[in-house]
């Protein structure tokens, strides 16, 4: 019979980490989970769901969950389909939007219950206190907020809440979750991240002062400690707990800071992840229908489409006519302009089919294993002409064609000519250089995060031919959601769960390393 190792998932979001704990497959271990915490209304939305969908495919019912997500039926036809079910499965996400510190008083008697009714079972808990204080983006833009200090950001300390629970289950194992800037972020002039790991090995003292709670053990996933004693574990250097997802087969640079607590009173020593093939961002969109992005401006068609596109390469390639610096982007411009991608802005109702050199990767079978009919969340945005001739301009730019293996991923804003410069006074000062990023072909995307909600920009889709931003599928697939995973709310919600996620196939790589720990008497 398996080991049932049970799970709280606090800091969920969508549920990229808790993804691959619950999807895990072992003979000997199975992870449940019990609880997750989630404060934004739309990610508790799809974190329900995707209880939901784990509940109906443990009982072959995830028909119902297809016709849903694919447009057949009403969320209320489904739900009232699957009552229990639903039940069950708002339970985990206790009900409605929820969030710690605030809501503790039904939290905390929810944990209790939990620890009490699964006494003597193993426990693991996961997730990462929100990043907005420790990321470098979040700090230089809390800089210009007046009267701003890091002391008083509650956000700073919400790591906290994640010791109480700790303090509270005494689980067996514990995962938590940050950015990189984490490890040089300071409050009233100290790193904070040394305090952290401090308070992490001794949870229960930390937040009441108890002395007999348990202790933990604090490893990277990626590096073997300098020194590994009875009483403690060493590591040289704090950038040691960095995992670059890229090295795992995640088709992403993103880098995260990834923690591992294991009990003191445990003999188990855990091994680090295997690294695995690098993966190129146009091998993981491979398979999605093409589309072409919309106007925003003014009314849509293929037709209208195409000429405004066309008529930006035409105005181009005459003002710079004679210009050695962009020839050789100009004639791929105009290549790019001869087959354009004339479908829909909206998917259709299915995929075409699969390149064969796919049907046999492991990240393939993950990303489409129960793969819906229709496409998911795969629908083009709407960008300004002047957006649109950037944005081929950027694709044709790192086409490997153009620049060959040089190392050249995006233009930086002295590259582009006077007449695709933006309407911004400190577009060449150079806190403006990359505002605009294609995804370079032959490389793994750069790591996707929430400003993709925002606008476009950054997240330039590598086919010129469709001249584009990515879409919500799209991100998705970076990030290694896999193709049945459906996100709630608007477009715009979207974007942002599937940036504040942590990549579905990291975690069960992560889940992995756990289950093994847990095996070992």
């Amino acid at each position: 019979m398996k080991k049932t190792v049970n799970i709280i998932d606090l800091f969920a979001g969508p549920g990229g980490l808790g993804e691959g704990f619950s999807a895990f497959q072992s003979d000997k271990t199975q992870f449940k989970i019990r609880m997750s915490v989630e404060r934004e209304v739309s990610a508790h939305k799809t974190l329900t769901l995707r209880a939901f969908f784990r509940l109906l495919k443990a009982q072959g019912k995830e028909l119902s969950y297809f016709d849903y997500v694919e447009g057949r039926i009403s969320k209320e036809v489904l739900v009232e389909r699957h009552a229990d079910l639903w039940k069950e499965a708002s339970a985990e996400t206790l009900g409605e939007p929820t969030a710690l510190g605030d809501d503790n008083d039904r939290i905390i008697p929810k944990l209790q219950q939990l620890k009490e009714r699964y006494k003597g079972e193993p426990w693991v808990v996961i997730g990462g206190p929100p990043c907005q204080a420790y990321s470098l983006v979040g700090r230089a833009r809390n800089k210009g907020i007046k009267g701003y200090t890091a002391e008083a950001d509650h956000r700073h300390f919400l790591y906290q809440e994640y010791l109480n629970v700790l303090s509270i289950i005494q689980p067996d194992v514990f995962v938590m979750e940050n950015v990189k800037g984490i490890l040089s972020s300071k409050v009233q002039g100290d790193f904070i991240f040394p305090r952290i790991l401090e308070d992490l090995k001794n949870p229960s003292f930390a937040i009441n002062k108890i002395k007999d709670g348990r202790k933990y053990h604090i490893y990277s996933f990626v590096k073997l400690p300098d020194c590994n004693e009875l009483f403690d574990t060493k590591y040289s250097d704090n950038r040691d707990f960095i995992i670059r997802a890229e090295d795992y087969g995640v088709p992403q640079a993103r880098h995260r800071v990834i923690l591992l607590g294991v009990a003191e009173d445990s003999s188990a020593r855990p091994r680090i992840l295997r690294q695995k093939t690098t993966v190129p961002v146009e091998d993981v969109l491979k398979g999605l229908p093409s589309l072409r992005s919309k106007l925003s401006k003014e009314r849509d068609s293929d037709a209208k489409w195409k000429e405004v596109i066309c008529d930006q390469v035409t105005i181009l390639a005459q003002s710079l006519k004679g210009n050695k610096k962009y020839k050789a982007v100009i004639e791929q411009m105009k290549i790019a302009a001869k087959q354009l991608k004339f479908s829909s802005p909206i998917v259709g109702e299915s995929y075409p089919e699969l390149p064969s050199q796919l049907d046999e990767s492991v990240l393939t079978r993950w990303l489409l294993s129960q793969r819906p009919n229709k496409v998911l969340n795969h629908h083009a945005r709407g960008h300004m002409n002047s957006d649109l001739a950037r944005y081929l301009f950027s694709a044709c730019w790192a086409d490997p064609s153009v620049f060959g293996s040089s190392d050249k991923p995006f233009p930086k804003a002295e590259d582009y000519p006077d007449l695709l410069a933006p309407d911004h006074a400190n577009w060449k000062s150079g806190k403006f250089a990359d505002r605009f990023r294609v995804q370079r072909k032959g490389r793994p995307a750069t790591t996707v995060t929430s400003h993709i909600s925002k606008d476009g920009h950054y997240f330039i889709h590598p086919d010129a031919t469709q001249c584009r931003s990515l879409t919500v599928r799209e991100a998705a697939r970076i990030q290694t959601f896999p193709d049945n995973y459906f996100f709630e709310g608007n477009r715009t919600q979207q974007y942002v769960q599937v940036g504040n996620a942590v990549p579905p196939f990291l975690a069960v790589q992560l889940a992995k390393v756990v289950s093994e720990l847990l095996l070992i008497e």
